[in-house]
């Protein structure tokens, strides 16, 4: 029986002018300076939404509210894979700050292919640079 991969959440926060919030992974980590959407990991017992509004409260410092889910997609890295679930984040509180990243920045849709991500948000990335409706 195979075991299910380890769920990832991420979140969509964007401006009223377009730009969406992206992290780099920290240079020590294994897919450091990296770029990502920010979230993580689902604990046991956590919903999906849940795990979202605590990634970000640690990771952003901000309480989000959270939206749909805009998009699922499965990535297989050599060590693992991983279940990712993208939502659209329809409002937060409090001012961003980076408490998890080597670096954050604000960018546009068609720059998000700048970008070296990883390979699991690469799908979502062509998506979102073609100005496909992910959610909101």
């Amino acid at each position: 029986m195979s075991e299910s991969p380890p769920i990832v959440v991420a979140a969509g926060i964007v401006t009223e002018g377009g730009r969406i919030l992206i992290g780099q992974r920290l240079r020590s980590d294994a897919y450091g300076l990296r770029w990502e959407f920010p979230g993580g990991k689902v604990q046991e017992g956590e919903t999906l939404e849940a795990a979202l509004r605590r990634e970000l409260a640690e990771e952003l410092g901000i309480d989000a509210e959270v939206g749909k889910e805009a998009f699922r997609g499965r990535y297989r890295y050599p060590d693992r894979d991983v279940e990712i679930v993208f939502f659209s984040v329809a409002s937060y509180r409090g001012v961003v700050r980076n408490y998890a990243f080597e670096s954050i920045a604000w960018a546009r849709r068609a720059e998000l292919r700048d970008y070296n991500f990883l390979e699991a948000d690469r799908e979502l990335v062509e998506r979102l640079a073609r100005g496909e409706a992910v959610g909101g």
